[in-house]
This record gives C-alpha cells, structure tokens and sequence, in this order.
C-alpha cells in the first residue's frame, strides 16, 4: 500500500512540474521550462508522465529551430510509447519522428513515418491524429516537389479539420496550401490560403499561441510579394518578425529573414537585400534548414545577375544546386537551370546553354507540370489553376471551356471541383 501511495505521489508530482514548465514556457521563459522539463524527464517514474513532458521538450526544440534535439527526444519518446504498450502513444510519437525528419528536411524518412502512423490500429485518438500527419506528409511531398501527391494530402489534413472542428489544423493546413500555390505560381490562391488561416486566428484563436498569427503573417508577405504589393509585404513581414523575435522562433525568424531580402531585390536595392540573405543564410544553417538554403542561395543568385556579376550567380548557382539534388527538390533544380539558361544565354555559351534547357524540360516532365489540356506549362507564370477531385490540377480557364466531366490525366470522373 506504501508502494501504491509513493507510485500515485511521483505522478501528482510530475503532473504539477509539467505544468509548471508549460506556464514558464508559455511566458516566454523558455530556458527555465526546459530545464524543469529536463528534471521531470531525469526523476520521473512514470511512463505517461515522461511520454507528455518528450512532447513538450519536442514542441519547445522545433519552435526554437534546435531540430537534432526534436529527433533526439522524439527517437526516446518511441521507447517510452513502446514501454506503456498503448497504439495511441506510438502513433503520437511516430507522428513526432515523421515532424522531425521533416523539419531536418530528410522528406523520405518523414514519408516513411507518416505512412507507418496511418497503417497502425488505434483508438479514435489515433484517429484524429490523422489530419496532422496527413499535412506533414503533404508538406514533406511538396519538399521533393511531388504535387499532387502534396495536394492529395493538403486536402485529406483539411477534411479532417472540417469533420473534426479543429481550427488549428485547418489554419496550419491552409498556410501550407499558401506555400503550394506559391510555388506553382497561383498567386491568387497562394494569399487567399493564408488569408483564410489569419481569419481563423482572428475568429477562434484567442487562446492560441501567437505563432500561428505569425505564419499566417508570413504566408500572406510571400504571397504579397509574388503579387508585387511590396508595402503590404513588408507589413506583413513585419509583424511575423515581431511575434518571432519576442518569441525566439529562429525558423521563422530566417524566413522573415528571407522573405525581407527578396522585397529589397523586388526593389531592386541589392545592397539591402544582401545582408539580410547573409543573416537567414546564417540562421538556415545554424539549425538545418537545408531547403531555405536553396531559397536564399537562388535569392542570392538574383542578386548577382541584377548586378551583372555572371561568375558570382555561377558560383551562387553551384552551392544551391548541390543542396537541391541532396535533398530531392526537383523545383529547386528546375528553377536554378532556368537561370543558368539566362546566364549562359547571355555569355552566348551555346553548349552550356543546350544542356540547361535539356534538363530544365526533363523537371517539368518528371514534376508533370504542364496543364493536361492546353500542354502549356504550369509554374512559370502566374495564372489561375483549379485541382480536382482527384488532385491533377489545371488551368482554371482551360477547364471551364473545355466543359469536361473526366479528369483529362487520369480519367477519373470530375463532378465537382476538390477542397482546394
């Protein structure tokens, strides 16, 4: 009975310092949380216990960009899950490894983990724990530049969100849809998505964290941005830097970063634009973010060509490429053969220039970005696109001239248009 009595006591005692490392944390103290947090992980008995305060310790290192220790914590985590032999907690923590590969930006492991999420037998917990890894598979897809695949997953996370009322998955699903259309160049859609997260922050997220105002912030200066609204851009940015900085979010801070150093080159003032790609590109690195590298080094190459530095946008184009093809990132290739065509073009380097447009066609091909009704290509301009049901997308005018009830790919029956 004395046994029983000591058992229950170290789970009120865990219980209360979890807490307390929640309140210090939730205060911006964040340094003190961890190391209560690290404590209860140290003395604590209790499986259930130490299975909560890894997911603190794993939530608190990726909003810090400390993405090693995330995958650290989330690898003991498993075990810890495995110990209490519950599905539930093993597929929370398999979601926690599927994030944390996706944030070191190793997208097949992320895949892989996600997949073993969905393939395992839980409760209705585990059910619901569907929509958040469904969106990191999308987000770990449109890494590697799959999608439809990504948009597959995008829609899957949001009907979740819709049939379970959680407004927080929907509003991180629709900055993730932002950062989909951005990429293919829908740039209407690409504000509206993070348009649609803020007002969900703005109608439901009173208790929220005041990250998610933040990424929707961001979201929508990308967006701007593409648009070429530079003012609304720069606002935008501004206030997610802030919530950033006050927060200690160094991931968002690089991307606040990034998103600054390409309205400057939007401006044409490269010698801003520099220092803030010197201080994201520093960021990136520090914490692993090997995809926003590539952003900043093509950022940096823009630079180079605005100046007319040739040899320096090479040199640029080099670094970014080696990055790209390590990380599967097809986009990224096919953007930096894009400009080596330009660059060679202008050199009248006819070889180098053949070989840059041979293998910018091969991406598109492998990416299927191209419209399957015109033939025209998808993402190299902006233009309105429409995904259906099936997630092939297209372009919105060529589906509503051609009156179609078939998907023109894959020939799946098209009533009505999909989610997003």
């Amino acid at each position: 009975m004395r046994l029983f009595n000591a058992w229950e006591m170290g789970q009120d005692q865990t219980k209360q310092q979890i807490e307390k490392g929640l309140h210090l944390y939730q205060s911006n103290q964040t340094e003190k949380a961890l190391r209560v947090w690290m404590r209860v992980l140290e003395k604590s008995a209790d499986p259930a216990g130490r299975f909560r305060v890894l997911g603190c310790l794993i939530t608190a290192h990726a909003e810090m960009g400390r993405y090693k220790d995330m995958l650290k914590f989330a690898v003991v985590q498993i075990d810890t899950a495995r110990e209490l032999e519950d599905p539930d907690y093993l597929t929370e923590s398999y979601l926690n490894l599927a994030r944390s590969n996706e944030k070191l930006c190793e997208f097949q492991k992320a895949i892989s983990y996600c997949k073993t999420c969905l393939n395992m037998q839980g409760t209705a917990v585990s059910l619901q724990l569907n929509g958040q890894v469904s969106l990191s598979m999308g987000n770990a897809f449109l890494g590697l530049s799959i999608f439809q695949k990504a948009l597959e997953c995008f829609e899957k996370a949001l009907r979740y969100a819709h049939n379970n009322d959680d407004k927080m998955l929907e509003c991180r699903v629709c900055c993730s849809l932002g950062s989909f259309y951005a990429q293919i160049k829908d740039y209407e859609k690409a504000l509206f998505f993070p348009c649609k997260a803020a007002e969900l922050v703005n109608d439901y997220g009173k208790g929220w964290s005041l990250k998610y105002r933040a990424m929707s912030q961001y979201h929508m200066a990308v967006a701007y941005r593409k648009l070429g609204r530079l003012a609304d851009a720069m606002d935008c940015c501004e206030e997610s830097m802030k919530i950033a900085l006050q927060h200690g979010d160094r991931p968002l801070q690089a991307l606040c970063l990034l998103c600054f150093a390409d309205i400057h080159r939007s401006r044409r003032d490269v010698q801003t634009a520099f220092p803030r790609y010197d201080s994201s590109m520093s960021i990136m690195t520090e914490i692993g973010n090997r995809l926003g590298l590539v952003q900043v080094l093509l950022g940096v190459t823009k630079c180079w060509m605005i100046q007319k530095e040739l040899d320096k946008a090479l040199e640029s184009i080099e670094k970014a490429q080696e990055l790209a093809e390590g990380l599967g990132n097809k986009l990224g290739l096919l953007k930096l053969h894009c400009l080596c065509e330009r660059i060679y073009r202008t050199k009248g380097q006819q070889r180098e220039l053949r070989d840059h447009v041979v293998k910018f066609h091969e991406c598109v091909e492998e990416m299927e970005l191209y419209c399957g009704m015109c033939g025209e290509s998808i993402g190299e301009k902006n233009n309105q696109l429409q995904a259906l049901p099936c997630s092939h997308f297209f372009h919105l005018k060529c589906l509503q001239s051609d009156g179609t009830r078939g998907c023109p790919n894959c020939r799946r029956l098209s009533v009505k248009p999909g989610y997003v």
